[in-house]
């Protein structure tokens, strides 16, 4: 997992809160306006979708169909699930983000590079591979959309977990990564390191582990899915490190660069006066300031005594 030396970290200033804020903002709407116009035609999502399903079963891996009727024929297990889906996604990660920005500030930058680099890569999947989930199946491959199931408990609607009226800004072909189980994972890798109590550490580890069973539950991923999002981040967890020496680099380089000199002043400043007046004067023989003596030789008969008078 990705890790920077605490002396690298410690000579860098701390990261502005408002900084980071826009750039998580302005990263985050790219991924979603990117997610959107990911939109591949449903009939190839359709056949990726079951090409996953196949493959699962190929290899005993269909844990969705027992974990859907689950949660389909018990609303207390149903219910709490779509509420986790459509929620948690959106608040723990921001608040563990947050947490790690006040709470372990030698270890932020390199927290939330990992993150961004496993979301943009989550975004090339979602582009080069449309994947219809389960839930949007016809009904003859047994599986149903809790979501639309218990929609009148929640502000979802029947279309993926966007509040209702606003399913069409969303991208409900976007399944392979599961970046809920990606998200999920960074999540409690954060906890896991960073926190004091054994408590919170182990719910760290149990976070994925209950999102995967969700997002399986829900009808909304495949186990493949969640696989694919946890190799995302592991990816992204490679390229951290790497990305934030060049980072450092193009930062040095640009502190190199000279600097501009100041233009000269147009306006010649006159000569500051000397303090002394009388500096660089000097009297020619025979002149005299007023009331200065003079002095005469020796033999001047003012120098003789006043009894020889």
């Amino acid at each position: 997992m990705p890790h920077s030396s605490s002396a690298t970290e410690g000579s860098r200033p701390r990261p502005q809160w408002w900084a980071e804020l826009t750039l998580i903002v302005l990263v985050y709407a790219a991924y979603s306006g990117g997610r959107l116009l990911a939109r591949g035609d449903v009939p190839a999502a359709v056949d990726h979708g079951l090409a996953i399903l196949r493959i699962e079963k190929a290899l005993f891996l269909n844990a969705e169909h027992p974990l859907n009727r689950l949660f389909t024929s018990t609303p207390a297990l149903g219910i709490p699930a779509d509420f986790a889906y459509a929620s948690l996604h959106y608040v723990v990660t921001p608040a563990v983000l947050v947490w790690v920005f006040r709470r372990r500030p030698a270890g932020y930058r390199a927290a939330r590079t990992w993150l961004m680099l496993a979301t943009l890569l989550g975004l090339i999947g979602f582009t080069l591979l449309p994947t219809c989930p389960p839930r949007l199946l016809a009904p003859a491959h047994g599986f149903v959309d809790t979501m639309a199931q218990y929609s009148s408990y929640g502000w979802w609607g029947a279309e993926a977990s966007a509040p209702r009226g606003l399913g069409g800004m969303t991208n409900q072909y976007a399944a392979m990564p599961s970046l809920h189980v990606g998200w999920a994972l960074w999540c409690g890798v954060m906890l896991w390191r960073h926190a004091r109590t054994p408590l919170v550490r182990w719910l760290g580890l149990a976070y994925p582990l209950v999102i995967t069973v969700v997002v399986m539950g829900t009808a909304n991923h495949y186990f493949l899915d969640a696989v694919a999002g946890a190799a995302v981040m592991a990816a992204g967890a490679l390229m951290t490190r790497p990305a934030l020496r060049a980072a450092d680099r193009m930062r040095d380089a640009a502190a190199r660069l000279p600097m501009p000199s100041p233009e000269p002043s147009r306006t010649t400043p006159f000569p500051r006066p000397s303090p002394i007046v009388s500096s660089g004067c000097e009297t020619s023989a025979g002149e005299r300031f007023p009331g200065q003596r003079t002095r005469t030789s020796t033999s001047s008969a003012d120098d003789a005594p006043a009894t020889a008078r």
